[in-house]
């Protein structure tokens, strides 16, 4: 194994390792304390919890492990071997802050009087763990398995019958816990679904424009001049006339957008242009850095100018 093959190797497992601990501490601190509710196989954890005091580290084991079996079978070994270690990471970090919770070190966050604070808060931890454990191309099991596997025998959509079943355990909660903690729960699934989308795709969003204008090749190069981006020209074939055209693919950051647009409408008033959201750029040119250099290339065009203005002002050496 080379060393890019380890280091993916302990990215991933690190990525696994740090959801499944970040969504554990936000059942224990957040929706167990709180008696709010969870989606598939944790959400039924969650419901013998309330009902039967059974650990939810125990039950989702429990739970889980036949259904890894079945889609072990069903799905083949090498869909499930994240599965697997999101499941057994996700019971020995449950079981841990329940230990911790036991013995005083981790105190619960319980409140009646401020509840939208342990619904956002909840979102965003139980939303980040889950991003993480999805972003290592893991899951945490439960219905997510039930899912592929009604959808390779029967075609159905994975999200309908994720919804179904989600469903199903929030109406059979409704048993145990107050119909608005149910409602609360279901303000906590979106907030958790945004940020899940968030880390998926990427913290940074960049916007990628598709131009089709007269003269795209002066275009590119004013781009590249006055942005300092890089441009791709795609040869292109209109399907009402057949004619020829070529197409500029360019991406730049959400700081350089209206300079671009401005950039086009310069060139070209009639320039057909189409804007794309453009998430987890893997250039360098697009890291968290790209606001600052962004206006760090804008101040040294300025001072450059400012400069050779200033030098043609000035009398010559020795005059």
């Amino acid at each position: 194994m080379n060393g890019i093959n380890m280091w993916n190797l302990v990215r991933t497992w690190g990525l696994l390792a740090a959801g499944t601990a970040i969504y554990a501490f936000g059942l224990q601190y957040f929706i167990l304390p709180n008696l709010l509710m969870e989606g598939g196989v944790t959400g039924v954890a969650i419901l013998l919890n309330y009902a039967l005091a059974i650990p939810v580290s125990l039950s989702t084991l429990a739970i889980n492990l036949p259904l890894f079996l079945l889609g072990w079978r069903q799905l083949g070994r090498g869909a499930m071997v994240y599965t697997l270690g999101g499941v057994i990471l996700l019971s020995l970090f449950l079981w841990l802050m329940e230990n911790l919770v036991q013995l005083g070190w981790l105190v619960p966050f319980q409140t009646e009087q401020d509840f939208i604070l342990v619904v956002l808060y909840a979102g965003v931890t139980l939303g980040i763990g889950l991003g993480l454990v999805f972003r290592a191309g893991g899951t945490t099991g439960g219905v997510d398995i039930i899912a592929r596997i009604v959808h390779r025998l029967r075609g159905w959509s994975m999200g309908q019958i994720i919804l179904t079943l989600d469903v199903v355990i929030l109406g059979i909660s409704l048993l145990f816990i107050p119909k608005e903690k149910v409602l609360y729960t279901l303000v906590t699934v979106f907030i958790a679904s945004k940020v899940i989308d968030f880390i998926q795709e990427g913290a940074y969003a960049a916007k990628a424009f598709t131009i089709i204008c007269h003269n795209p090749e002066k275009l590119a190069q004013d781009i590249t001049k006055e942005l300092e981006r890089g441009v791709t020209l795609m040869p292109a074939v209109g399907a009402y006339s057949g004619d020829n055209r070529t197409v500029i693919y360019c991406v730049v950051s959400r700081f350089e957008i209206r300079k671009l647009k401005s950039l086009v409408r310069l060139h070209d008033r009639r320039a057909f242009i189409v804007i794309n959201d453009v998430h987890d750029v893997s250039e360098k040119a697009f890291g968290t850095n790209n606001k600052v250099l962004y206006f760090f290339h804008r101040f040294k065009k300025r001072s450059a100018a400012s400069g050779s203005s200033l030098r043609r002002d000035l009398p010559p050496a020795g005059a």
